[in-house]
């Protein structure tokens, strides 16, 4: 996932010569979030700069490096520490004029520039299913792994407006929601 919403940045801010990173290191994905990152960046000809943080501390001293760095854009790893800073995070990018993208819809709808990721509606309906299934007799051990195939993608043009953003036509007709 990371993979497009590098994509998806790209395509907001294509003069933008450095895209920053906010990785959790201790997030169990990480170990597959940076080498899939690091090639993206490589795949659209962008550098990436990768900050870490996974305490309070760590993620002030994150933002510094990003700032330190002189990044155009950004990029929030999924990770739910960083769900649980998502107001620090949205409040660090918007003060320093940063285009951002998300993991989770909320984070667009709490003023964050996009958001791409699993449709967490559907996760739940699926839940939803299997409990049902459970509940009339089948055994949890024989129904299959079923993973989200709904992926919403939010675009808060109010941001983009603040932040001097043109979004393209072909964006704003993918997403799935726009915030106006």
């Amino acid at each position: 996932m990371e993979q497009k919403r590098l994509s998806l940045l790209h395509e907001l801010t294509p003069g933008v010569p450095l895209i920053g990173a906010l990785l959790n290191p201790n997030f169990p994905d990480a170990a597959r979030q940076l080498p899939a990152l690091e090639e993206a960046a490589r795949t659209i000809g962008r550098r990436l700069f990768v900050a870490k943080a996974s305490n309070d501390d760590e993620l002030n001293a994150a933002f510094a490096l990003l700032l330190q760095e002189r990044i155009g854009a950004l990029l929030v790893a999924a990770d739910a520490y960083f769900d649980t800073r998502r107001d620090r995070i949205i409040a660090f990018a918007s003060q320093n004029r940063l285009p951002a993208v998300y993991h989770f819809r909320e984070y667009a709808f709490a003023g964050g520039l996009v958001s791409y990721g699993p449709s967490i509606t559907d996760a739940y309906r699926e839940a939803g299913n299997y409990t049902g299934r459970v509940l009339k007799g089948e055994k949890p051990a024989k129904l299959p792994v079923v993973q989200t195939t709904k992926f919403d993608f939010v675009i808060n043009l109010k941001t983009a407006k603040t932040l001097g953003l043109a979004v393209p036509f072909g964006l704003l007709n993918a997403a799935d929601e726009v915030i106006e």
